[in-house]
């Protein structure tokens, strides 16, 4: 495994067309509803947009890009609508509230298409992409919106480089589509654009109503993964976490585990348990991450972790939906528990969390969420997003795969990516204030060669102290 540790460089400003920012409207007339969005879409935990960074060595003509966006976006039209909001009654309490329930209005207004330059050559671009930083936001228009709600559901910023490559950034609101749903719309508008004459090769399943919460709401499960508590900075000493690592100037930190490194920390936890990498990688990346910080013992910490449910709830998810088809599994203990025992004990907790996701569980997560009181607890958090394995290093839109892909920028929230031209290999991406940083990316690389007992004398800082929260 390497850390990524060659500093970041601020990139030049972005030189932008004269005729900049376009609307790309659908090629054909679509149809005009509203959309309803499931309880799973409506998360305030998902209001924002998933944004995506590609770098090509060569670029796309972008009138051949413009053109077949609009052709995909006839398929795809509800990412060409608005998002709008609508107070409802809470069916768990039947009484109106603050809370606005989101829809799609199908209006065909368009997708946001900007184009740009930019002094650089892929070359020089790939010299810094181990860790985004705040400069590559250039990358991706800004929309002068007042809310959330005012920024199309589809930003797309193609900038050309001065050596002939391109850096294609897309912003994809996640309301509207999950990993697996985006990953479907980026790969059939690269098809389209290689191949003009063909159609999308996933027909894209558009209604949400097959997740929608039963009446009256059945919730038979206890769901760790939300709270309706809000907790406050200090709050009886064991909320503060998330909001302390907010308030923090924050690095980024990459480390890349390759095949073989990843067969190796797996051979820690077998024979004695099987595991998939993710549950291996995602347990060591969770221990690495409570010790960077040097909590408190009796704290007690959550991993969250997304899971697909397309083929876990009944009936099966249709082919094609690319709305948010997945829910958090949540693996939770104590500091204590989780620093010292050996990588086993955390992997047992996320294959536990993950075995519960039946039908009935998702089923009364769904229902649950029509309290609108409830959110997801991030209070003493790792959130882990997995973006390998969904097909997002494979966008090729005629000219070749990209030799980058990961984010615009990196967050409190740890992602676990694709490596272009090697599919095996897994790059864990996230933000921790300087000093954390360094101690997770020591952890992370040097816990498998360390004794044990190096490795828990190197659990406390140089002052000996821990932090409480």
């Amino acid at each position: 495994m390497t850390a990524d540790t060659k500093k970041s460089s601020e990139i030049p400003d972005c030189e932008y067309h004269p005729n900049s920012p376009s609307l790309i409207t659908p090629h054909l007339s679509t149809p005009t509803h509203s959309l309803y969005l499931s309880n799973l879409d409506d998360q305030k935990f998902l209001r924002f947009s998933i944004k995506y960074l590609y770098l090509y060595e060569k670029g796309v003509c972008v009138e051949s890009l413009k053109l077949s966006l609009s052709r995909i976006l006839t398929e795809y039209y509800p990412l060409a609508g608005r998002l709008r909001a609508t107070t409802t009654l809470s069916s768990t309490t039947h009484e109106s509230s603050d809370y606005q329930k989101l829809e799609v209005e199908c209006n065909g207004e368009g997708a946001l298409f900007a184009e740009a330059f930019l002094d650089l050559s892929v070359i020089e671009f790939l010299e810094f992409c181990g860790k985004p930083n705040k400069s590559w936001r250039k990358l991706l228009y800004k929309v002068d919106a007042l809310c959330f709600l005012d920024v199309p559901p589809l930003v797309i910023q193609v900038t050309n480089l001065r050596c002939g490559g391109m850096i294609l950034c897309t912003a994809i609101n996640h309301c509207l589509c999950d990993g697996i749903g985006t990953s479907q719309f980026l790969n059939a508008w690269a098809h389209i654009t290689s191949n003009p004459n063909s159609d999308p090769p996933i027909q894209p399943f558009h209604y949400r109503h097959v997740l929608k919460p039963r009446t009256p709401s059945k919730v038979t499960f206890t769901h760790p993964v939300f709270t309706n508590f809000t907790p406050k900075i200090g709050e009886n000493g064991h909320f503060a976490l998330n909001k302390y690592l907010q308030s923090q100037p924050l690095v980024a930190t990459s480390i890349t585990f390759n095949p073989s490194q990843i067969l190796k920390l797996k051979s820690k936890i077998t024979p004695s348990q099987k595991c998939t990498t993710f549950e291996a990688l995602a347990s060591h990346t969770w221990q690495a991450w409570v010790k960077s910080l040097n909590l408190s013992h009796l704290l007690n910490v959550k991993l969250l972790f997304s899971v697909n449910i397309r083929k876990r709830v009944k009936p099966e998810l249709p082919q094609g939906y690319y709305g948010n088809g997945f829910v958090l599994g949540c693996a939770e203990t104590t500091v204590k528990d989780l620093v010292t025992n050996n990588l086993c004990h955390g992997v047992k907790l996320v294959q536990q969390a993950k075995s519960c996701l039946n039908d009935d569980y998702i089923r009364s997560m769904i229902d649950m969420l029509e309290d609108k009181k409830v959110r997801t607890d991030l209070s003493a958090t790792l959130v882990i997003s997995q973006w390998s394995k969904l097909g997002l290093e494979d966008l090729d839109f005629g000219l070749g795969k990209p030799l980058h892909m990961g984010p615009v920028a990196s967050d409190i929230y740890c992602l676990f990516l694709p490596v272009a031209k090697d599919p095996e290999s897994v790059r864990v991406l996230v933000s921790l204030p300087p000093k954390s940083a360094e101690k997770f990316e020591f952890y992370m690389t040097q816990f498998l060669e360390c004794d044990r007992n190096i490795e828990l004398n190197g659990y406390h800082n140089n002052d000996g102290d821990m932090l409480t929260y």
